[in-house]
């Protein structure tokens, strides 16, 4: 594998932030453009960048690399940084939706991109076993102190549910998961792949109105995270095998003192799954 020259990078990748902070996206594309030529794997997040500034295709995915190099740089301050900073509570909303709807307790969960541990914590008592998934092995390390979880993984999501040959879920969670994703199929097909027959499919996503989407099934937006409309979401659940128990309208978090507009999802596996294209 080839070396990274680190000091180029970092000349190129703070030229580039600085030249899209001072709104010249043209010559910020061109910075960025440099450092996916330095470092392909993209541990900087310049792709979503490039996109939020409407330069470039938008990817399928947030960078592997850069979820990773993101989240084990925060781990030890995460939850006050998401919590207490950005009001973040997803994990409460759904357990307060859980339990309007008189859905659970459960024998097996499964938390995708458990960080370290919210949803886990959150849900402790409705579920008999968790299994914990994570990209960020410094956020394991946390979620593990924490002994939450039956089982941990230091995985990505998809990679983990088209592996996983242990039996199915009857509840599987992704409460900050899908920022990070364009493209919903595989996730979706993955998670009916491990839930047993009538078991529950809960996330969070976040949204823009609908004269930015401009009709475009999802984008990343101004902070780098991925925006889904709400009837692409629809659509996807559908052709994979899941039937909509509730959407709920929620605000997913603040950023610079703004609400971020999201959905909270809770959707029934029907047992089966074949995509209609």
């Amino acid at each position: 594998m080839k070396k990274i020259d680190e000091e180029a990078l970092a000349e190129a990748y703070n030229r580039a932030l600085a030249l899209e902070k001072s709104g010249d996206f043209d010559a910020a594309a061109k910075a960025y453009a440099e450092v996916l030529a330095l470092d392909p794997e993209d541990h900087g997040g310049a792709a979503v960048r490039l996109a939020s500034m409407g330069r470039g295709e938008t990817p399928e995915k947030a960078p592997d690399a850069y979820v990773t190099t993101l989240f084990d740089q925060h781990a030890e301050v995460f939850e006050d940084v998401l919590v207490e900073q950005l009001g973040y509570a997803v994990p409460v909303l759904v357990r307060q939706r859980l339990q309007a709807l008189g859905l659970g307790p459960f024998k097996r969960m499964l938390d995708l991109g458990c960080g370290t541990g919210l949803t886990g914590g959150t849900l402790r008592d409705m579920a008999d076993d968790i299994t914990g998934i994570d990209l960020s092995e410094n956020m394991v390390e946390v979620a593990h102190e924490k002994d939450l979880y039956e089982t941990l993984y230091v995985a990505e999501a998809v990679d983990f549910l088209d592996d996983n040959d242990e039996e199915p879920f009857d509840l599987i969670t992704a409460t900050d998961v899908l920022p990070y994703l364009g493209a919903l199929e595989p996730l979706f097909f993955g998670a009916a792949d491990n839930l047993l027959p009538g078991g529950l499919f809960i996330f969070s996503s976040e949204t823009l109105p609908a004269e930015v989407l401009a009709g475009r099934s999802f984008m990343v937006g101004p902070h780098q995270r991925f925006a889904h409309a709400q009837d692409y979401v629809r659509d996807r659940l559908d052709a994979t095998g899941f039937d909509i128990v509730e959407i709920s309208d929620i605000t997913v978090r603040m950023e610079e003192g703004e609400p971020t507009p999201g959905h909270l999802v809770i959707a029934r596996h029907r047992g089966e799954a074949q995509l209609n294209l």
